[in-house]
């Protein structure tokens, strides 16, 4: 009793702290919006979807630690179950995992096909100033119906495609529909939620591959790099506006005489004066940051910078070396493609794999290492978002620009890191595939030991490390894995996606490492519509 009070407790406690990190990523959300989303075009629903699609990813992402620390729980490491952890209860916790799982991607699945949508259309119309409320409503569910749509369908496809094949070949097709209800049934809708749910994986991948792999290289050596001289960029930009007011009055002074300037000297002169404007816009930008406390501030805290970007280049070549070699180890090892390039065990070890089960030594270092990965893919997908923009094929649809960014655009970026923080499990998977799915869990298995004193064997119980070969009885399976791995066409696809992601993180890593230092103004240029009137959202 005294030892089922002492672990219900400690169960209390890690709710508690769970509850905290809850409050703790809701506080991140809302700071980190209104950090970015304009002044001027801030809308309270564009605001709070924004904040909720966030909060669920950064939630959802935060499960699978939760989900390792619990199956690794419930036993000891000398490969026994604890006193509380009887069927039942082992039970209850696995479903209430699996039923967490099943609330968060049921948000996700409607955040990405109806809610986000529905808002994002909705401000669309709302941009025409003709346009009443009742028909931007309509016109919103009008395009959002068609993203039900195929939501409804994926999950449609999911529930019905056999994973496995009726034994009779010569049963009948009221049979083989039967069949397929009955597995329908039996999977609890496990195999529908899944496709879905691996499907806005593969788009997650090709987002990670896209914008993940450029911001794993990009944010550490900006951090580093840091931004280019306030002074230095004033003095350059006054050099400039000296030399286009000299052409200007050089195109000016042709027409002293009162003849009319030729198109051409037209069309130069008004480029002329539209540059103008801006270098004096950005003199003003400029003079304001020079002056400014936070820029005082900021490059007081230059080293701190120059340590925190070593420490993410460090975390990146750690999870990019481990993903190499787990993906060769697939590569060599694993039963091929039919198989989505699974494999149990590692043949060939990498940092990430061999550090784990040190760290696992020591509670709780494990789950803080494997929290740290999570965020860092996190914050390097923010990153990568931010320097790249959105795009859809070559046409950049919009800009992420701190307080200078429309509702539409940061609907669009929460959506996105949706689906990455979706791939976030497989990838930590593909590093680790062994502790992902079992954690730290050990299990018992009969050794025959030979005694000097006594003529015969003896049979000794050791604790082993749960593999793919353990009794299913000795070692519980993370709820995760059940949604990674349903379907080998998607494990494949996410296999030749890793490799992807290795090419897009060095390219990134050379074209990061060729660019100059940052602006401290940088955007001033492009953002047509920045007024005069808020300069500081521009310092560093």
């Amino acid at each position: 009793m005294a030892a089922a009070g002492a672990a219900s407790a400690e169960l209390v406690i890690g709710w508690c702290i769970f509850g905290l990190l809850l409050l703790a990523i809701l506080a991140f959300c809302w700071i980190y919006v209104r950090k970015y989303q304009s002044q001027r075009e801030s809308e309270v629903v564009s605001t709070i979807t924004a904040i909720f699609s966030l909060a669920i990813a950064l939630i959802t992402s935060a499960l699978l630690p939760v989900d390792i620390f619990l199956v690794s729980y419930m036993k000891n490491q000398n490969g026994t179950f604890k006193d509380w952890a009887n069927a039942n209860v082992s039970r209850q916790i696995e479903d209430t995992v699996l039923y967490g799982y099943y609330t968060l991607y049921s948000v996700i699945l409607f955040c990405v096909f109806f809610w986000i949508p529905f808002v994002y259309f909705y401000y669309e119309e709302k941009d025409d100033d003709d346009t009443s409320k009742c028909t931007q409503i309509k016109t919103a569910l009008k395009y959002t119906l068609g993203f039900a749509v195929i939501c409804a369908l994926l999950l449609l496809v999911g529930a019905f495609v056999p994973l496995n094949v009726p034994n009779n070949k010569n049963s009948t097709e009221w049979e083989k529909v039967k069949f397929l209800f009955e597995e329908l049934g039996s999977s609890h809708g496990l195999a529908a939620l899944s496709f879905s749910i691996s499907s806005l994986t593969l788009i997650g991948m090709l987002a990670a591959i896209t914008y993940t792999a450029y911001g794993m290289s990009a944010l550490p050596l900006n951090l580093i790099k840091g931004t280019r001289s306030t002074a230095y960029e004033r003095l350059e930009n006054t050099e400039d506006i000296e030399e286009v007011e000299q052409h200007i009055q050089t195109i000016k002074s042709k027409s002293k005489d009162g003849r009319p300037l030729p198109a051409r000297d037209k069309r130069a002169l008004k480029q002329f004066e539209e540059r103008l404007r801006t270098l004096k816009k950005r003199e003003r930008h400029l003079e304001f940051i020079e002056n400014s406390w936070w820029t005082k501030f900021c490059g007081a805290l230059r080293p701190l910078k120059i340590i925190w970007g070593i420490f993410f280049i460090l975390v990146a070549l750690l999870f990019v070396i481990s993903l190499f070699l787990s993906n060769l180890d697939k590569a060599l090892h694993s039963a091929g493609i039919d198989s989505g390039f699974i494999i149990f065990g590692a043949n060939l070890s990498n940092p990430l794999n061999m550090l784990l089960p040190l760290l696992q030594t020591v509670f709780p270092l494990d789950y803080i290492l494997i929290t740290i990965i999570i965020m860092y893919f996190i914050f390097t997908s923010m990153a990568g978002i931010r320097n790249i923009g959105i795009w859809f094929f070559w046409i950049r649809l919009y800009k992420i620009r701190r307080g200078r960014t429309r509702p539409q655009a940061l609907l669009f970026l929460c959506m996105i890191l949706l689906l990455i923080v979706l791939h976030t499990s497989y990838m930590i998977y593909s590093l680790a595939p062994q502790y992902v799915m079992y954690g730290s869990q050990n299990y018992l298995i009969e050794t025959n030991v030979t005694s000097d004193n006594r003529k015969g064997n003896s049979t000794l119980f050791v604790p082993k490390r749960c593999d793919a070969d353990a009794p299913e009885d000795q070692c519980t399976v993370t709820r995760t894995y059940l949604f990674l791995h349903k379907f080998w066409f998607f494990s494949a696809a996410y296999y030749f996606g890793n490799w992807a992601f290795l090419g897009v993180f060095l390219i990134g890593l050379i074209v990061s490492c060729c660019k100059g230092k940052k602006s401290v103004i940088e955007g001033v240029d492009e953002d047509s519509d920045i007024s005069d009137d808020e300069p500081s959202v521009y310092s560093v």
